[in-house]
């Protein structure tokens, strides 16, 4: 073989060689679009400041592979911890989707979950809000986004409705109230809520102040003092764990008593983190929230899978957080089977179009306005009772009754 030959051949092999390589290159997009799985990206706070809530969100991110498989949904998770920083919340948004993200979950806090919005809307990947209850989120014109959980404003005002409900059925009155919560973003978009919504909703007891509080601070000693001079038998809170066990602490060491700590939507007073902590401290706290509802079917597929990968956590404590989780995951599945596809405008399309009849929290079929707001979401008055949530009302869902006023701090066991 001539040296010309030889040179032909090479430059026919690389030519060859090019297109296959350029076939190679093109499959990838193809694969994609014909794929039977949807690639998700669950940004959670695993570790930081809001780790214990993060966790839990993790552990319902686990599971539903396995559980969504049985209702027929295929997933492919991308799990990602965003370190309780926004920042990172924004920058891990833009990193997921550069590796293939077709869709975004998240983000548990309101500020993470607004960074992400952002990403998301400018890459035009939707993103299904697992829990997150700023009023802004969905106020902000966003396309690629939709909120599977109360609003604030939802949350305070279904709080409160419930509040008179638990006094009818234990005939036991309030007169006074303080509202204490947190000042981040989730704390700060409750108190503007409450300073709107209490006037109007008539309740038959004073809110006679609002206290705000770094979750950051070493202990709640100064607040607690506050609450005291003002002495009211209601204690309305919006925390997170670390701090809900702070404000146990510092009421007991200035036993400071009164008939009931009520949350009117918020976490902290259910985490494993305030039990573990507290032990018969923990008892008695009440709070007003979204919760598993015991009587679906997808609930105990959950709840099964849960106990089988988590046999040190308990469903039953992390059910609020596991099943916003997994039904952010069942709309993505779902939204991505009937529209065939992970292309972000077709799969957000379909996404807005949901309508799930069968899931796992108390309320009506999962749908959407057109501010991507699900305003199906129901709530209960949920109660620890030996240290266990334990939903006390309404009485269709409930499996206790409700203990009102709590019982001392001294002589617990």
């Amino acid at each position: 073989m001539t040296l010309k030959h030889y040179a032909g051949m090479s430059r026919r092999h690389l030519l060859g060689g090019a297109a296959a390589a350029t076939a190679i290159l093109a499959a990838p997009a193809i694969v994609r679009a014909q794929a039977k799985a949807i690639k998700i990206a669950v940004l959670l706070p695993r570790s930081g400041y809001l780790a214990a809530a993060g966790q839990a969100c993790y552990r319902g991110a686990v599971i539903a592979p396995k559980v969504l498989s049985e209702y027929g949904y295929a997933v492919e998770l991308m799990n990602i911890d965003f370190e309780s920083n926004v920042d990172l919340a924004r920058t891990q948004t833009e990193r997921a989707i550069a590796d293939g993200a077709q869709c975004v979950v998240g983000a548990f806090e309101s500020g993470a979950t607004l960074a992400m919005a952002q990403v998301c809307e400018q890459r035009q990947v939707p993103l299904v809000i697992n829990i997150a209850a700023a009023p802004q989120i969905t106020e902000q014109g966003y396309k690629y986004l939709v909120r599977n959980f109360q609003t604030g404003p939802q949350l305070v005002i279904n709080g409160l409705r419930l509040i008179k409900e638990l006094m009818a059925a234990t005939k036991v009155d309030f007169t006074k109230a303080v509202f204490l919560h947190a000042n981040d973003t989730f704390g700060t978009a409750q108190r503007g809520a409450m300073d709107k919504l209490f006037p109007a909703a008539q309740m038959p007891f004073e809110l006679a102040e609002s206290i705000a509080y770094d979750p950051k601070a070493q202990d709640l000693a100064v607040e607690v003092t506050r609450i005291r001079a003002i002495n009211p038998d209601l204690v309305l809170v919006v925390s997170r764990s670390a701090d809900a066990i702070k404000l146990v602490r510092d009421m007991v060491r200035q036993r400071f008593e009164p008939k009931a700590i009520i949350s009117p939507g918020s976490p902290g007073l259910y985490d494993e983190e305030f039990f573990q902590a507290l032990g018969p401290l923990s008892d008695y706290a009440i709070y007003n929230l979204p919760w598993a509802n015991p009587k679906s079917k997808m609930t105990t597929a959950l709840a099964a899978a849960f106990k089988e990968a988590h046999p040190k956590n308990r469903f039953e404590v992390d059910c609020f957080n596991v099943g916003f989780t997994f039904e952010a995951l069942l709309i993505a599945a779902d939204g991505f089977k009937r529209a065939g596809t992970g292309n972000g405008p077709e799969l957000m399309a379909a996404i807005r179009a949901t309508d799930i009849p069968e899931h796992v929290m108390i309320g009506g079929p999962i749908k959407f306005d057109d501010k991507g707001q699900n305003n199906n979401i129901g709530s209960a008055v949920v109660q620890n009772r030996n240290r266990t949530p334990t939903v006390v009302l309404p009485e269709a869902v409930a499996t206790m009754t409700p203990v009102l006023p709590m019982p001392p701090w001294q002589g617990r066991s």
